[in-house]
Parts: structure tokens; sequence; C-alpha cells
């Protein structure tokens, strides 16, 4: 049977959709069938409208959970997309012809495979490519087809040499070089060759259809035996959805990404600009005007005779490493040009501009309404309403949040944007699109501020669609997504999580299913570091809940009853070893915090508790000392109970761990108060001197601790108060305790750390 004419191409080859254009004005087909999935021929038309800018993608998903995906993108210098966009001016047919995106899907398990040609699979026990590129001399696959391909002028010889290509690889390599696989391109070939038998059956001529397919399956598709309709039947499949989105140049670039594609999408434009200009050396030209501008910009000098010079130096390196006759510069030639003429040697001074002149920042768009899902319309009408438009760029900004009302602004939008725009961004973090990062914001008695680091990427959009399972729009998402977090918690600490999001994203109904749970979860069961954990999260709403317009009254009870239970239980927590102690001491700091902050939590429940551990010898010494140290920041501790402790402590009469572990958890709080007790400081040096030498290694394991974080600052203080007890020049010793350590001193305290304590 005679065949149409097939053209093989890369993926995102400004050559191979140059020369694909000058054959179709040539053999002006009524039918051009295309690589890709068949199923996916409806988005051919808004991939072509007007509105519609590269770079672009389309997605096919699975339809249940847990939702896979897999992307086929575009961008304006793409065969496939050219090819399309001829098609629809010229009346002609435009179908893709690859098996169904739900074979795809249901293949891999993660149903991220890609269908390109060229993405060569890293286990193969021989790579063509690699061998290709060692035996043209060449720093990869990518400069090896820039020089061979990318840069021809000549008719017909991008047809040729593609397919050439690709046979050469089949003939070389056999089934190592199939790029998904040899049985997987096998079905492939004879699917696609079977939608060619089907569109010349259709009354299409050979000479009628032109098939643009990837160099690799040139000649597959001439010897494949057409798939049946049994075949294709018995093929695992799964039910899709599909749609297309923006996508960036950044993400084509990302070796995570496109595996088909080029790292350097931006100076592939500058190729595509120049065949449509007919400028050959446009795109050296351009690229390094490029890092000489970024270079500008910068501050740095760069002058026009340094992009001159780097230009020349490009096409003298292109002479000596391309094929014989060739003066036009691959990036691998400017690359060397721009360190030399630009960064005068420096890599490091020009590789911002290399990037940004390789990469760039392009971002797609699509003609509102084209093909989203509901969850990705609601997501850009959010977007329009909070003027959140302008961060939809993958350059990195910042957003201030003041969520206060704005009382100098009429209408109640904008007297709440922050606080909605708050909304908005936490309920993305809970469905997990990576569209905002919040900061921590340094601030006193600001609680009303949030800051969030903005940048859109392709990945968020991905990520919208696979909400599309939860809802139709995004709080319908977000409120499924909380109630699966309720069902799935562990315990306490998790629902008091799910509260806190749900507080934060604005949505009482979720507030109040989350509340109930906890309510009905048995609070005794709970570890007292998940009920410090939840007290720490419903303080922070019960504090902040009025602010976000929510009434957080039904907490207070829940709140009050998990503070009882933590004092009830805090002493029996602290007869734990050192390991567990850590756990303890954090517990401790969130209650104590959760206390400071709410007048309907009993003090003197917390302080009798304290007082409790801070006096009995049984508990671990560490969180004795860390319950005094709580009591004295408080005022709930004399000097002269203090000076009790330290006198029953410190003494002769105490194992050296016991007394130097109940002083690390004295000083892990309130130092500067601390510091200024010079009694505390003669006591200790008192109860150093009764130590012999084994003892006083076991006091050292502890101290070392005590003091580890302690600021040079106050090690200086420290050292004066010694210096004073001692009777010496206090600046001496200051000195002598902040001083470089000995390699045989630091070899003994290191040595420490594995010093052996018998029955502890």
């Amino acid at each position: 049977m005679e065949l149409p004419l097939i053209f093989g191409i890369r993926h995102l080859s400004p050559a191979g959709a140059w020369h694909l254009l000058q054959k179709l004005e040539e053999v002006r087909p009524r039918l051009v069938l295309i690589e890709g999935p068949c199923d996916l021929s409806p988005v051919t038309d808004d991939l072509v409208r007007p509105e519609t800018v590269p770079p672009v993608a389309v997605l096919a998903y699975t339809q249940e959970a847990p939702v896979r995906s897999i992307l086929y993108p575009l961008a304006e210098y793409s065969p496939e997309y050219q090819a399309i966009r001829w098609a629809k001016q010229n009346g002609a047919d435009c179908r893709f012809i690859d098996l169904p995106s739900g074979a795809f899907l249901a293949r891999g398990e993660d149903g991220r495979e890609e269908a390109e040609a060229e993405n060569t699979p890293e286990a193969a026990p021989f790579d063509p490519y690699r061998a290709l590129d060692k035996a043209a001399g060449e720093d990869g696959h990518e400069t090896f087809w820039e020089r061979i391909l990318e840069h021809t002028a000549a008719p017909d010889a991008y047809y040729q040499g593609a397919s050439r290509f690709g046979a050469s690889l089949r003939e070389t390599a056999g089934e190592d070089a199939a790029p998904d696989g040899a049985s997987w391109n096998r079905w492939r070939e004879a699917h696609m060759r079977a939608k060619i038998q089907e569109a010349l059956a259709q009354g299409y001529g050979p000479g009628e259809v032109v098939v643009v397919t990837g160099a690799y399956h040139v000649e597959g598709l001439k010897a494949a035996a057409p798939m049946t309709k049994k075949e294709l039947a018995a093929l695992p499949q799964t039910a899709v959805s599909f749609t297309l989105m923006p996508y960036s140049y950044y993400r084509l670039s990302s070796r995570s990404g496109y595996g088909a594609g080029n790292r350097a999408p931006a100076y592939y434009e500058l190729l595509w600009k120049g065949f449509l200009r007919g400028e050959p050396d446009y795109a050296a030209r351009s690229y390094l005007s490029q890092v000489a501008r970024h270079l500008r910009k910068a501050g740095n000098p760069a002058s026009s005779a340094s992009v001159i010079e780097g230009t020349r130096l490009a096409g003298e390196l292109a002479a000596l490493r391309g094929p014989a006759g060739t003066a036009i510069p691959a990036l691998r030639d400017l690359r060397d040009a721009a360190v030399t003429c630009l960064g005068e040697g420096s890599f490091a001074a020009v590789s911002q501009g290399m990037a940004s002149a390789e990469i760039g920042t392009r971002i797609g768009a699509l003609p509102e309404g084209v093909s989203r899902t509901s969850i990705q319309e609601d997501f850009y009408r959010q977007l329009r309403a909070l003027k959140l438009e302008k961060y939809r760029d993958v350059a990195l900004q910042e957003l201030d949040l003041d969520l206060r009302e704005n009382r100098a602004v009429k209408s109640r939008e904008a007297a709440f944007l922050d606080l909605h725009r708050s909304f908005f961004l936490h309920r993305l973090e809970v469905l997990g699109v990576s569209f905002g990062v919040q900061e921590q914001v340094q601030q006193d008695t600001a609680t009303w501020a949030e800051r969030w680091l903005l940048r859109w990427s392709p990945e968020a959009e991905i990520q919208l669609v696979e909400s599309a399972l939860k809802g139709d729009t995004i709080p319908q998402a977000v409120s499924f997504r909380l109630k699966e977090r309720v069902e799935e918690a562990a315990g306490v600490a998790d629902l008091a999580g799910v509260l806190e999001d749900a507080f934060a994203c604005g949505m009482p109904g979720a507030v109040d299913y989350a509340t109930r749970a906890l309510q009905g979860m048995a609070v005794d069961a709970a570890s007292l570091e998940d009920l410090a954990i939840t007290a720490q999260r419903l303080s922070q709403v019960v504090r902040y809940g009025g602010l976000r317009l929510l009434d957080p009254a039904p907490l207070i009870p829940i709140l009050q009853q998990i503070y009882l239970r933590c004092c009830l239980i805090l002493s029996g927590c602290c007869t734990c070893d050192n390991n567990a102690a850590g756990q303890v001491v954090q517990s401790m700091e969130r209650l104590n915090s959760v206390q400071l902050a709410h007048d309907f939590l009993d003090p003197q429940s917390w302080i009798t508790a304290l007082g409790e551990i801070a006096r009995w010898d049984h508990l671990n010494p560490r969180l004795s000392g860390f319950a005094a140290a709580i009591l004295l920041e408080r005022s709930a501790m004399t000097a002269e109970d203090l000076s009790r402790e330290v006198s029953r402590r410190l003494s002769k009469g105490t194992p050296a761990e016991l007394g130097a572990g109940w002083f690390q958890g004295l000083a892990a709080r309130n130092r500067y108060a601390l510091i200024a007790r010079l009694s505390l400081w003669q006591s200790l040096s008192d109860y150093l001197d009764t130590l012999d030498e084994e003892e006083f290694k076991r006091a050292l394991v502890f101290l070392r601790r005590a003091f580890a974080d302690f600021t040079a600052r106050e090690k200086d203080s420290i050292g004066e108060n010694l210096g004073e007890v001692w009777g010496l020049n206090r600046q001496l010793v200051s000195e002598a305790v902040n001083a470089t350590l000995s390699e045989e001193a630091q070899e003994l305290l290191e040595g420490l750390d594995d010093f052996d304590f018998d029955d502890l």
C-alpha cells in the first residue's frame, strides 16, 4: 500500500517546525496526522485560537482517585503546533493518531509516561545518543542535534536528515534505542499505522496526507502492521478527562519535565525567530546581546564591542568544532564566548544572564473559558477578584497582607481584601497547590500581618486539576479535604491541626465539623506531647479567630479541658530518661505560653504543677530545673526558694550527672536573670570543686549541653562572674571562657559524648 509522506521531527525543534511548514506549503495536504493521543484531537481548535499564547500544554488525567496525569507541552516552535496552525489556516483536517491517553495513563504506575520520540531510557544497556555525542566530540546530544539539524537551511535537508537519524538509531542500537521500550513502541506504531490506513480508507489519497511523527518512528510506521480493533480493545485503558493549561519555558527546561524537550527554550525561540527573519546568525547576536543587557542592569560593564567580539569568537569555535564549512555557532559555543568576552573568564559573572537568555520567563496564556475544569475557572476568577493576577509569574514575589478591616474604603470587599486573599492562599495550601508559601513575620504585637512568597508554575495548575475530584470550586475542594483529614486523624493534635487550617481558610462549616470530632475524641487517651500541641493550636485559633471573622467561643471549653488535663498529668510525665526529657521540655514551653495568653485558663493549676516538679527529687532533674526556671520567670519562686534548691541540688551528696542535669534545665530560660545572680555561680563553682575527676567528667556532659547555645555575650558575662568568684581578673577569665580549645581539649570533650553512665 502506498503511504503518505511521513515527516520525522524532534519535538520542540525550531528547524523542524520551519522545514515542516515549507513541506506543507509544497504538498498542500487535505489531512495532517500528528503523533499525539488520538482522543485529544478536540483541543486542536483551541490550541490555535488567536488568544492562545504558547507555551501551552494538553493535560490528560484520570477520572478517579488517585489522580494521575500526563502532559503534552507545545511551544510556538513545536513542529506539531505549527502543523496544527497550518491545517486550520488552510482548511485541512487535522488529527492526532497515537494511542489514546487512557492507554498511556493505564501503563505506568505513576501515570507520567511521556510519548516523546527522543526520550532515552537511562537504564538501556546501550545508549546510542551518548555514542553519537562521543563520536562527534560534543558535550551532549543537545549540541550534536543542534549542529547537525537545527541550523540547516537547505530544502529537504532536515526532512532527510531526521529520517536518516531515526533509521540509524533503529539499525545501530536495535530495540535498545526504543524511547519508551521496544514492545510499547511497537503498539504505538501499529496504532498510528492503523489510523493512517483508516484515513486512506476514508478517501484521502496518499499524496493528500502528511504524517508528523518523532524521527525514531518514521521507519516503524512504514513497516508496522496496522493494529486491529481487537488488539486495541485488549490494551489496558482508564477513563480520562483532558484540559488545556498554560505552560512555561522554565518548566520546559526542567529535567524533571518534558523528556523530549530542550534545556534552553528561550534560546530555541531565538533560533525560531532567525528562521522567520531569514537571518541565520540572529540567535547568536541576540543571545550575547541579552547576556550583556543583563550585566548592564546589574551594574556591570558590558560594551557593544564585547558583544561583537563574542559573536566572532562563537563563529570561530563553531568552525573548529562543527561540521566542515559551518560557521553558525551552537549554544555551547555561545556560552564559551559569553564567559570569555563578557565574563572576562568568569562563569559566575555571566551565569544569571546566560540563564535568562537560555530559559527565560515566558508563560503561556489561554482564552477565558477554554478547556478548563471548573476548579481552574474558579481559581482564575478569584485571582482576578482578589487582584492577584500580577503574581501569576515564574519570578518569586512577596505579598504582605494586613488582615484588619480597612476603614478608608467604601465597599466591604475592599475593606477585607487582604483577609480574603489570606483565605484564598491558605485554601490553596490545604489543597497542596504550590502557588504561595507563608513566611514568618517578625513582629511584636502585629498579629494581623502575613507575608507570602508567590510564584506560579505549571505544577500548580496540575495540582489544581488533581483537586477537581474533590470539588467543583476551591471552597468545595477544601471542605472535602478537611473532612478527609478529620476522618484520617490519629489523635487530638491532628484534629487541632485541621481546626487551625479551617480557621485560617475562613471556613466555619469545617470548623464546626472538626470541633465536634475533637470533642468526641477521648482526651485521656492522648500523650502530653499531643495535648500540648493541641492546646497550642487551639490557643492560636481562639486568639486570632475573631480577626478572621469567625467565633472561637465554642473552642474555649475544649481548650480549658485540655489545659487542665495537662496540668494533672505533667508530673507523671517527668519520670522519664534524658532522651524523652527533650519532648517534655517542648510541651512545658507550649503550655506555659498557652496559659499566659488566656485569662480564662487558671494560672494556679499550672503554677502548682510546676512547683511539684521543681521540688520533687524522683523526677528527671533537667525537668525539675526547667520547672524552676519557669517559676522564677513568673515570679512564683522567691530568691530564698532558689537558694534552697541550689544548695540542695548542687551539693556533694548529689550525683554529678543529677546536679549538672538540674542546672542544665535551670539555665534553659531567663538567662540574663540567672547570670545576674552571683550567688548562683558561687554555688556552681563550689559544687564543681567537690567533684573528683570521674564525677567532673559526668557533670561536664550536662554542663556542655547547658551552655551549648549561649551567645558569646552571655558567656562573657558568665566569665566575668566566675572571675569575681575566683578572685581573678574578670576580663581575663572571660577571654579564657571564649578562647578556642586546643586539639587535646577538643578530643577530650568529643569523647565525653560516648561517656558510659553505667546504670543511667
